[in-house]
């Protein structure tokens, strides 16, 4: 037991560097083949910071744990705007805009909803998952056409020799972490009698929300408060239409019936989240302190029902 929660902690530090490696090289070179900022913005940022849930979904899906796969996405969203998004609120006050909650917001809102329908009956088909991704697709084409990226990205830096080396391996840690965390997490889970739908919602879901949380508190730390909203918004965007989008495409997915709750209260999560941001246009510190804290309190519930 103590070698897999050993390996567990060893997979998530392997997604944070892997994502950020893939991600910061990936950017860089994109800029040096003269690829516009938009494009990078549109795919490789907003994808970037979903890699690990991808991951770790579809290997979940592959090996039939349809627990996990949708319970890592599911948590993950649930943790960022929870966990993340309110923790930073409490390091300074969050400023949003208003594309950010009646363009970005309601997309999400409206996915959550959608999503809550498609698995209402416990399982996912092919042709629901062909229809988050079309849905993904038709937003992208949405921002691409009007110009809109769902945040802003400043490319200073110039591409090194090591970009080239860092942006295999960066994907190679994503990988083989998302393999092992898996494993483990299924493996320590059996031991204290969780179903595999908890520890894919919690723990599964905690790994792969470490880079949005290493850049959350990297960009508090530095005084960039802002960009947390935008960063958390997109990947919980992408976790939704793009990671169960494609993995639902490829491969029909069945799960717990504590699928529901967890979705009530993503979606409860969002309507909140949404009206806090659209107050004078900001998120304050104890409208972060209560996202936390209902955060925090799911946590316990998943776990003493678990």
């Amino acid at each position: 037991m103590y070698l897999d929660i050993l390996i567990i902690a060893v997979c998530i530090v392997a997604l944070a560097f892997g994502s950020s490696w893939l991600v910061d090289s990936s950017v860089r070179i994109a800029n040096w083949l003269k690829i516009p900022e938009l494009v990078i913005g549109l795919t490789i940022v907003a994808f970037g910071t979903s890699a690990p849930e991808f991951g770790v979904t579809f290997l979940s899906a592959m090996k039939g744990m349809g627990d996990i796969a949708i319970g890592n996405v599911v948590g993950s969203n649930i943790f960022n705007l929870g966990f993340i998004l309110g923790g930073t609120a409490l390091i300074g006050t969050l400023k949003s805009s208003k594309p950010l909650v009646y363009r970005d917001g309601f997309f999400l809102l409206s996915g959550t909803v959608l999503l809550t329908f498609f698995l209402w009956d416990l399982s996912m088909t092919k042709i629901e998952g062909g229809i988050l991704f079309a849905l993904l697709f038709a937003y992208l084409a949405f921002l691409f056409i009007k110009k809109e990226p769902i945040e802003e990205i400043e490319i200073n830096e110039k591409v090194h020799w090591y970009n080239f080396l860092l942006l295999p391996l960066g994907l190679g840690l994503i990988l083989v972490g998302s393999h092992f965390l898996v494993e483990s997490s299924v493996n320590v889970a059996r031991i204290f009698g969780m179903s595999e739908w908890v520890i894919g919602a919690t723990i599964v879901a905690f790994g792969t929300s470490a880079p949005e949380l290493a850049t959350s508190i990297t960009a508090a730390a530095k005084g960039h408060h802002g960009i947390s909203i935008g960063n958390l918004i997109g990947s919980d965007i992408f976790n939704m239409f793009g990671v169960l989008g494609v993995t639902g495409i490829i491969q029909n997915l069945n799960v717990d019936e504590g699928v529901r709750s967890n979705l009530i209260l993503l979606i409860g999560m969002i309507v909140l989240t949404l009206l806090f941001l659209r107050t004078r246009w900001r998120l304050t510190r104890w409208e972060g302190g209560i996202l936390l804290l209902i955060g925090a309190i799911r946590w316990y519930f998943s776990f003493t029902a678990g």
